[in-house]
């Protein structure tokens, strides 16, 4: 699917996959392999946001997937973030959407919001506000109105 749809379709907090097309290049290929696997990966859905006029030009939307963490359990030292715009040539596929129930939590409300982090029930995510401690954190729990919304589209967890 394209980059448009997934902004569209896809709810915050989904496992999102892109991809180039071409075949994963052998583990001997080094070089190789480290510029497919940028062009070739999935990450979490955490932002989107609309287009935006700069002057006389006006940017395309986009969305922003969290690929992954380097660090220690306790200590991340650096965050890896995707940003795609709505036109770009990637394809695109939704791997899972956030289950019923499950709790996102925002860094803050408004369309400027980012995903902190996706929790499975309430409690979890309060427990995990206490020791992260985001003072405007804004908690959005996945209800049936969403996953009706999904059904009614044809859109389904796989």
């Amino acid at each position: 699917m394209s980059a448009s749809l997934i902004f569209d379709l896809a709810p915050i907090g989904s496992l999102v996959s892109w991809s180039d097309g071409t075949p994963r290049p052998p583990e001997c290929f080094r070089n190789k392999l480290a510029a497919w696997e940028t062009r070739n990966s999935q990450g979490r859905l955490i932002r989107k946001e609309g287009p935006r006029k700069l002057g006389s030009y006006t940017a395309p939307g986009s969305f922003t997937l969290h690929e992954g963490d380097i660090g220690s359990r306790t200590t991340i030292l650096v965050t890896i973030r995707r940003t795609f715009g709505l036109d770009s040539d990637l394809t695109f596929r939704v791997i899972a959407r956030p289950p019923l129930g499950s709790v996102r939590i925002f860094d803050r409300g408004g369309e400027t919001r980012e995903l902190l982090h996706l929790t499975k029930d309430r409690q979890a995510a309060e427990t995990w506000l206490k020791a992260h401690r985001y003072p405007g954190a804004v908690l959005e729990e996945i209800g049936a109105d969403e996953a009706a919304a999904e059904a009614d589209e044809g859109r389904t967890t796989p």
